[in-house]
């Protein structure tokens, strides 16, 4: 079949690596890909596995853009000319582009949500969620019901894969070989690969960071992504004192080369609709520190495969940070815990034959 997806933009993130993952995915299945969107650093990485991308020429977040209207007759025009059989949305944004398309090509529209949503006015009375939606947890299904009332049958619960393949697992001479590759004399090294928007509350993290200098003088925490909160966590930074021990990173194209860098993955979001970014530092065996908030608590299981904090509690944060650092042998093996568990109930095949699945049932009708 003949898919189009529609994404905001193919930056380092979330979304984009669900796009890259399912793309992929269905592209060794012997289908054909197109993506349309702003582009991004990871544009070169979505065609090399067979996709075609046809560049928007813009990117916003307001659904009253014009821009996206004026985007529906070249829309359109690839639709017929490639022979579309199904769009496939990503963001609220091109779920409004895919409702208009929808109605004017007569493809089915499926959209993914990837996480929460408030429930505003204009949500509300024009939902846009198309003829399918894929939740991709349990918690963001159950937000679906019940703040904007979706038809259950409606919905479709397919968790993000993870090619565990394309992950190496941690050991200490991989990590000496990143942090030389990457310019890292620190001893300890604390990531975290995330949008830098609030709600991923990097800013807990970073206000954790004096208590753990206090007792680990040679650590160095790396925050790589890009987003709107970017000059707000600069400042913090320097309000903290903490220049010597915080790294910026606003473009990896893959995260697997710079995860075995680090010794912790952390992910303090204060809401979370699954976590592929922590997903992938499993895949790495890494042990990894977030919030006991939404579909975090299905990755990872306290002690087992992971460690939960409370969410926006930065003296929790850095104390279950330091315990990883104080038991290393028990962090390497909730480390290959969590890999193990992964590979077992993540697998990329699973999600790609999932979504295929529903595509096939909306086409046929």
């Amino acid at each position: 079949m003949n898919i189009l997806f529609l994404t905001t933009h193919l930056n380092t993130g979330g979304i984009t690596s669900y796009l890259l993952c399912l793309t992929r995915g269905l592209c060794l299945r012997g289908h054909k890909v197109f993506v349309a969107s702003a582009g991004g650093d990871c544009e070169s990485i979505l065609e090399s596995y067979g996709a075609t991308h046809f560049n928007l020429g813009f990117r916003t977040k307001s659904e009253a853009d014009l821009r996206i209207y004026s985007s529906l007759a070249p829309l359109k025009g690839l639709i017929e000319q490639q022979e579309i059989d199904i769009i496939h949305a990503q963001t609220r944004v091109t779920q409004v582009m895919g409702y208009f398309l929808s109605g004017a090509s007569r493809r089915p529209l499926i959209t993914t949500c990837h996480g929460f949503f408030k429930p505003h006015f204009f949500r509300r009375m024009f939902p846009c969620w198309g003829d399918a939606v894929i939740a991709i947890s349990k918690p963001v299904y159950e937000h679906l019901v019940k703040d904007f009332r979706i038809d259950q049958e409606k919905i479709h619960t397919i968790s993000n894969g993870i090619d565990c393949a394309q992950f190496d697992l941690v050991i200490d001479s991989l990590r000496s070989c990143k942090r030389k590759q990457w310019g890292i004399e620190a001893s300890l090294v604390i990531g975290i690969i995330s949008r830098l928007s609030q709600v991923k509350g990097i800013d807990v993290l970073l206000k954790c960071m004096p208590v753990i200098i206090r007792h680990y003088s040679d650590v160095l925490l790396m925050i790589v992504g890009q987003g709107p909160e970017q000059d707000n966590l600069y400042a913090l930074v320097e309000s903290l004192n903490l220049k010597k021990h915080v790294r910026f990173e606003n473009i990896v194209n893959q995260t697997a080369d710079i995860l075995p860098a680090f010794d912790v993955f952390v992910m303090p979001s204060h809401q979370e609709g699954l976590g592929l970014s922590v997903m992938e530092a499993q895949a790495c065996g890494l042990p990894v520190v977030a919030s006991n908030v939404g579909g975090l608590t299905d990755l990872i299981e306290e002690g087992k495969t992971g460690y939960l904090v409370p969410p926006q509690d930065p003296l929790a944060l850095a104390a279950k940070i330091m315990e990883v650092f104080k038991n290393p042998d028990q962090a390497k093996e909730v480390g290959l815990a969590a890999r193990q568990y992964i590979a077992r109930e993540f697998s990329l095949e699973e999600m790609v034959l999932a979504t295929e699945k529903v595509y096939e049932q909306h086409i046929s009708r």
